[in-house]
């Protein structure tokens, strides 16, 4: 019954991390927390029970296992061919260097085909495929790699990055303590697991709203300035500029009314949000995943 309760525990402590990410609505985060608590009361086991976890995370259980299977069903490479997969990986990098990272996943491609149990060439891909925004393609090289090589540092920090991009800010914890485990004087390890705790911080504050803007950015898309300037059709919000104007001319005598003018602006603000987040919720998206490529370290890191 023990090796069950252990299952059932990584089962519940997949399931609650799982409930926490925004990619689920609230009826489903609902629904998985039912879940959670049928288990813990059908084997009468929780979350502090510590003791039953297992000393690996149930995803990466999986991706060892499942990936592990599928390496076994792969012939040893040609020396013909090993060498070839060498010549790409390192044109790969190149591109990398250069900043060409389509041309980079090519290379690193054609060198799997050729060598499909080199774990470098699937890390370096995860690479390229996070600099080009693929990070779910990018989890899944970084998974390949690992499954091929479970000490693989550089694999796990690259999955801390990927994870983090898509908000998955607890699983990327665990990939960067993995990371530390394996090369525990990386600092680029250290400080990028610092910013995946800060954003799971975040995401747990009631206040945290885990959005922030590159105002530089936003000021110069050619969205955000169309509805800047409807919004600057708006009546309410010429006479409330207006208003501020002949206040600001008016001097401290007239301040009795800037206040409530800067009420009335900080309101105006909240709507305009809230239009961008309504009429073009890409730009939301585009904001997110240029603080994100901002935000981690490590972006000019080597290449195997």
């Amino acid at each position: 019954m023990s090796s069950v309760k252990r299952l059932v525990y990584a089962v519940i402590h997949f399931l609650k991390e799982q409930s926490q990410m925004d990619t689920f609505t609230p009826d489903e985060q609902e629904s998985l927390e039912v879940a959670i608590q049928c288990l813990e009361t059908v084997f009468k086991i929780n979350l502090e029970d510590t003791h039953l976890a297992p000393p690996q995370h149930l995803i990466e259980i999986f991706t060892n296992s499942f990936y592990k299977n599928d390496m076994l069903c792969l012939s040893d490479s040609l020396p013909e061919d090993v060498e070839k997969a060498d010549q790409l990986k390192d044109e790969g990098n190149n591109h990398m260097k250069e900043e060409n990272y389509g041309a980079a996943v090519d290379c690193y491609t054609r060198a799997i085909e050729l060598d499909p149990k080199n774990a470098v060439y699937y890390c370096n891909r995860a690479a390229a495929q996070s600099k080009l925004n693929n990070y779910s393609e990018a989890i899944k090289d970084c998974e390949s790699a690992i499954a091929i090589d479970p000490k693989y540092s550089k694999a796990y920090g690259r999955m801390g990055l990927a994870l983090t991009s898509v908000n998955k800010y607890e699983e990327a914890v665990t990939s960067y303590q993995k990371a530390l485990d394996l090369d525990p004087e990386n600092d680029s390890y250290k400080s990028n697991l610092k910013i995946a705790e800060q954003k799971l911080r975040d995401m747990s504050s009631p206040t945290g709203t885990g959005l922030s803007f590159d105002m530089a950015s936003l000021i110069n898309n050619p969205a955000f300035i169309s509805m800047a300037a409807s919004l600057m059709q708006n009546p309410q919000v010429q006479q409330l500029m207006s208003g501020m104007m002949s206040n600001a001319i008016g001097g401290p005598a007239a301040g009795v009314g800037g206040l409530s003018d800067l009420s009335s602006l900080i309101h105006a603000g909240q709507q305009f949000a809230q239009q961008i987040q309504q009429q073009n919720p890409e730009l939301i998206e585009q904001l997110r995943n240029h603080v994100r490529s901002r935000s981690f370290s490590g972006s000019t890191e080597e290449h195997s």
